[in-house]
């Protein structure tokens, strides 16, 4: 029985330590088919419709949204493109800040839905900065040019939605 408990108490430990290390805390995104003021409002509503966000800035002159999140939510990068995309533009550039619990990054390493791509080995701990690097989160240009540079993680091509792949930036 204490062998089943003390097993319980490790997978729930692990379970939370899992949780913290895939937390997004800011996103700062770029929209892009913006031409006015407007445009920025409709999606500075649509982001502020969400209730894990806390804050919304914008800078008008670079067409970016810097997101501060509640503490403790539960959003994945795809739900903020989403509120773009409802607002009728596209995500051109997607920074997020994660935060980790010391977590030993190498190349192609998994974390969740994270894989870690063209990293260099390192160990990291708190917030870091990295850039989403799939298709919706980087011009159609770049995404192009990505597919080539990244044909070696076999997993970057399939689009697969539910996975993201970063670089710690």
């Amino acid at each position: 029985m204490k062998k089943i408990t003390t097993t319980i108490a490790l997978l729930l430990i692990a379970l939370c330590f899992n949780i913290q290390a895939q937390q997004l805390t800011k996103v700062e995104l770029m929209a892009t088919g913006l031409t006015c003021s407007m445009c920025s409002n409709a999606i500075n509503k649509q982001l502020k419709s969400m209730p894990d966000v806390e804050k919304v800035d914008i800078d008008l002159n670079k067409n970016l949204f810097i997101i501060i999140l509640k503490k403790g939510n539960k959003l994945q990068p795809n739900d903020l493109k989403a509120k773009v995309e409802d607002a009728g533009f596209f995500v051109g550039s997607f920074i997020a800040y994660l935060n980790v619990t010391n977590i030993d990054v190498t190349d192609n390493k998994q974390l969740a839905q994270y894989t870690f791509i063209d990293n260099k080995p390192q160990t990291v701990n708190g917030v870091i900065k990295v850039k989403v690097l799939d298709k919706g989160f980087v011009t159609a240009k770049e995404y192009k040019k990505l597919q080539r540079t990244y044909v070696k993680y076999s997993s970057y091509n399939k689009e697969n939605s539910k996975d993201y792949h970063i670089k710690i930036i």
